[in-house]
């Protein structure tokens, strides 16, 4: 398998498709392609890239079976591995724990737009705009309520680290790098999040990498 992924630094769907990969088991090539650059057009109309439009991640299996969009290569190595490693076992949490994937995959736009993902980054903490705490208001009650119901058996939200923690791992990151508000409960995840060793391999990589893209070496936007 190969997996085409942007920047480290900054690409928050591309870490969720390399921890996905991770998550599997199964070997892979990674292509790192540095978003924005002078070539970056070029790149995004050759054959690699399709038929995902230019955007990262894209998996491909061979020379036939592509897959793009993050939530998709969970799905797509789910059944090639086995769901029960993505996906908790019981009927209940499943349905919490993809019924979270599919939110995080669709909604917190604020959060997205006026926090993006560097984790090379510590920016001085300021209070986020109302569309951005209410976004952090529903990730938390969401988190509490996994917590809660279902990960007494680990640190995870579920439990064990699953599809629902790979699509929330970047919202860890930006919760650290902008030192956004979170209640005591959140911050034992974030640590365990962070510090989980596919985490810390993501980002010390990305401490290695040259290319810097100003946009997102600015303090969050109004």
């Amino acid at each position: 398998m190969k997996l085409i992924i942007g920047n480290k630094a900054y690409s928050s769907w591309s870490l969720r498709g390399w921890l996905a990969c991770k998550q599997s088991g199964l070997p892979f090539e990674e292509v790192v392609v540095p978003l924005y650059d002078a070539d970056w057009d070029r790149r995004r109309e050759g054959d690699e890239f399709a038929p995902s439009a230019g955007k990262v991640p894209v998996l491909w299996d061979g020379d036939d079976v592509v897959v793009w969009d993050s939530l998709a290569i969970v799905e797509f190595l789910a059944d090639r591995v086995g769901r029960d490693r993505f996906w908790p076992a019981d009927d209940a949490a499943r349905a919490m724990a993809r019924s979270m994937a599919a939110e995080m995959h669709s909604s917190f736009a604020a959060l997205r737009r006026k926090h993006s993902m560097n984790v090379r980054q510590i920016f001085e903490a300021k209070r986020p705009d109302d569309d951005v705490f209410a976004d952090l208001q529903r990730i938390m009650q969401l988190w509490a309520q996994a917590r809660a119901r279902f990960g007494g058996g680990g640190e995870f939200l579920f439990g064990d680290f699953g599809a629902v923690d790979i699509m929330f791992a970047p919202v860890v990151t930006r919760l650290l790098t902008y030192q956004l508000p979170v209640p005591r409960f959140a911050a034992g995840y974030c640590q365990a999040i962070i510090t989980h060793p596919w985490m810390q391999q993501w980002i010390a990589e990305a401490q290695e990498e040259e290319w810097v893209i100003e946009q997102y070496e600015q303090p969050a936007q109004a």
